[in-house]
């Protein structure tokens, strides 16, 4: 069974495993330790790989997300790091990914721009999958959503793609 991932990056992100039918097997959140600078939490890319590895995922979708001019140094290059840490375990893992803006994820998902519809993602969600509404039954749980659905995304994508060859 072909297996497709969404990931939400960031440190309270999350890794969705879907199959090409949208079928929602795992989700997961994003393994993170206090181990970076000054302890501060970061991903863990071991535990990340495994994740990874045990999905035998065809093909990931990642948001591709970018610094504001509003974080600080250090959290623009923890984030610059988790984005990295993603592309080098997917690469190795032999995994294509693919980066999705936000605003053709949601667009896909019929969510509006903008981080205040952080819990249209969670209703989304529940709605396409309400066997597994407690997946997403927590404020927090957004991410977990968000990353379900730029799997979903990322699925149309591949499917136009094949449908145009």
């Amino acid at each position: 069974m072909t297996r497709i991932l969404g990931i939400d990056p960031g440190l309270d992100g999350a890794i969705a495993v879907l199959t090409v039918d949208g079928e929602l097997v795992e989700v997961h959140d994003t393994p993170t330790l206090e181990d970076g600078a000054k302890g501060r939490r970061a991903v863990n890319p071991a535990l990340l790989a495994s994740i990874i590895y045990s999905t035998q995922a065809r093909a990931a979708y990642c948001e591709l997300v970018t610094a504001r001019p509003t974080d600080s140094k250090a959290g623009a290059f923890g984030f610059g790091r988790t984005r990295g840490i993603i592309e080098g375990v997917c690469a190795a893992a032999g995994i294509p990914l693919t980066m999705v803006a936000p605003v053709t994820w949601k667009r896909a998902a019929n969510i509006a721009p903008g981080k205040e519809n952080k819990d249209s993602a969670r209703s989304e969600a529940i709605r396409r999958w309400p066997v597994q509404a407690s997946l997403f039954a927590r404020k927090c749980d957004c991410d977990r959503a968000e990353a379900a659905l730029i799997a979903v995304a990322g699925m149309q994508k591949l499917t136009n793609s094949k449908e145009s060859r």
